[in-house]
């Protein structure tokens, strides 16, 4: 005991001596960081002072000032960024759900404005545009160079004013431009309806609204079928939803799960870590479903299909999602501004982050594009001549009327799946899925 207690006390000398040896140097490095920074911070001013007093034109101080806080914010990555007083009551209007423009979610890459996702229902959407366009010029003014707030701002305008935004879209030859009338944008969070048996919500933004929106329309849905027993499986169409609030994807996502991780953020220290579980109660009652994604599911969507994927609770079909991995934090400053900063990343279940990767689907299904020359009203084809056409045919006598009925009917749902394909490819194969899991299910 005494040999080990000797031996500690030397040890703690030992290092005493090594700390009093290394404080010196350690000082004098962390001297040297700060009169760094005090002279960056002095150039800074130096170069203020310059501009303001021998620029060609008069400047406004406060705008020079925000400019650079805004170059410093956004040098970091592509989502941190100054916003001004006017530029923050706007965002929170927008969590509540109504705000005016154009209706696009947009980010930055190579120096342009790249659509993240046009918002259902909006002008933006109903002029074509779609997720990941590139917006090049407004009104004939190139956006090159601009950063990402100066270029929304180009874009902003009246109400009922026009614009025209050139886009260079993939797979099209030339740029081309389109005209969009801006509008007042109220977001409906959720949209729910029935196809068949099966129950549709769509899920165009996670604002303050988006879970009561979900929960009250799966409830009613569910009524109109008869009760849930009468579901065959619900589909989570989270395509071109380009995020929002954290909080509301994490309710989401817990709608559908019984337990388990839903998502954990880790910040530069370990200490800012935090993880959020899900607590028992599943809307669907167990109900399988289906969680549609693209390439303009980003954010918050990534959050709820990766949850419901990593915990076997969704198939996800369709195509990549964006890859938004990072979460921003929105930080009141003097004046009424305030400060967006990525302040961590967010992991699956799973822990894998999907930065840069996005979610994948279980299940590749592409969207077929339209030909922009095509004919909107296609002929129908005329159903194939049957032995029930042939005159004289025999009947059926193993089937009662209700019986032939019963199968006509299931013949015009049949129909009607059919016709949802030419409307829309990939909700049409998740409802078909869906159809399919519920016929193996009901077997005896």
């Amino acid at each position: 005991m005494k040999k080990f207690v000797m031996a500690a006390i030397g040890g703690t000398l030992a290092g005493a001596i090594a700390t009093t040896q290394l404080a010196g140097p350690l000082l004098a490095q962390e001297s040297a960081k700060q009169t760094n920074v005090y002279e960056q911070l002095d150039l800074f001013g130096d170069i203020f002072e310059r501009v303001r007093a021998q620029y060609v034109e008069q400047v406004d101080e406060k705008d020079l000032i925000e400019a650079a806080i805004n170059g410093m914010l956004t040098s970091l990555d592509p989502h941190s960024s100054y916003l001004s007083p006017d530029d923050a009551a706007d965002m929170r209007v927008q969590t509540r759900g109504e705000f005016g423009g154009l209706g696009i979610e947009v980010t930055q890459e190579e120096g342009f404005v790249k659509v993240v996702s046009p918002i259902d229902g909006t002008p933006a959407s109903e002029a074509g545009i779609e997720s990941g366009d590139f917006i090049t010029h407004v009104d004939g003014e190139s956006l090159l160079g601009l950063n990402l707030d100066a270029a929304v701002e180009l874009m902003r305008g009246p109400v009922g004013s026009e614009i025209i935004v050139s886009i260079v879209r993939e797979g099209e030859s030339e740029p081309f431009d389109v005209s969009i009338i801006r509008d007042t944008i109220k977001l409906t969070a959720v949209r729910t309806r029935t196809e068949g048996n099966t129950i549709v919500s769509r899920i165009t933004t996670f604002n303050d609204q988006t879970y009561p929106n979900l929960a009250d329309g799966l409830k009613k849905a569910a009524e109109d079928l008869g009760g849930m027993d009468n579901v065959n499986g619900i589909v989570l169409d989270l395509r071109n939803n380009p995020g929002g609030l954290l909080d509301q994807a994490i309710k989401v996502s817990d709608a559908f799960l019984e337990s388990g991780e839903i998502v954990s953020t880790r910040g530069r220290d370990a200490a800012d870590g935090d993880r959020f579980n899900a607590v028992a109660g599943d809307l669907a009652e167990a109900k399988p479903i289906v969680v549609l994604i693209n390439g303009g599911s980003a954010s918050a969507s990534e959050i709820v299909a990766g949850a419901l994927k990593d915990h076997r609770r969704a198939i996800v079909v369709g195509t990549q999602s964006f890859g938004k991995g990072s979460v921003q934090t929105v930080m009141p400053l003097r004046g009424s501004g305030a400060m967006r900063l990525t302040t961590a990343r967010y992991y699956t279940p799973s822990g894998r982050s999907i930065q840069n990767l996005g979610v994948s689907p279980d299940i590749i299904v592409e969207q077929p594009r339209r030909d922009p020359n095509a004919e909107d009203d296609e002929p129908v084809t005329n159903r194939s001549r049957s032995e029930a056409d042939l005159r004289g045919s025999l009947s059926n006598d193993s089937l009662t009327e209700d019986e032939i009925q019963q199968i006509e009917d299931d013949r015009v749902r049949a129909e009607e799946a059919a016709a949802l394909r030419d409307q829309d490819y990939q909700l049409a194969y998740a409802v078909d899925l869906l159809k399919g899991l519920s016929a193996i299910s009901n077997r005896d």
